[in-house]
C-alpha cells in the first residue's frame, strides 16, 4: 500500500480498490485466508483498509513514532480505541 524501499510513507489510497478486489476473490473461495496489508497504516487510514476488507494490519512508523512512552498509546489508536 506504499512504494517499496523504505518506511514512514504515506498510504496509496487507490490500493482501496485492491483490496477490495482481493477481499472479494478471497471471499469467492469460500476459504478463511488473512489478508495482511503493511504500509502507511496509521490511526486514520487502518480503519479504511479494514473496510476494503483487510483482516491483519502490519505496522511500524504509527506504532513507533514518539519512543517507547507512546507504544501503548499508539497501538491502542490503531485499534480505534480511545486513549486517556
Amino acid at each position: 500500500s506504499v512504494n517499496p524501499g523504505f518506511g514512514g510513507q504515506s498510504f496509496i489510497d487507490s490500493q482501496l480498490r485492491k483490496i477490495e478486489a482481493l477481499r472479494k476473490k478471497i471471499d469467492a473461495t469460500g476459504r478463511k485466508i488473512i489478508l495482511e496489508v503493511d504500509g502507511g497504516l496509521n490511526p486514520e487510514t487502518a480503519p479504511k483498509a479494514i473496510d476494503a476488507g483487510v483482516t491483519a494490519i502490519v505496522a511500524g512508523s504509527a506504532v513507533f513514532r514518539g519512543g517507547p512512552d507512546r507504544y501503548a498509546e499508539n497501538i491502542a489508536a490503531l485499534r480505534g480505541e480511545m486513549v486517556s
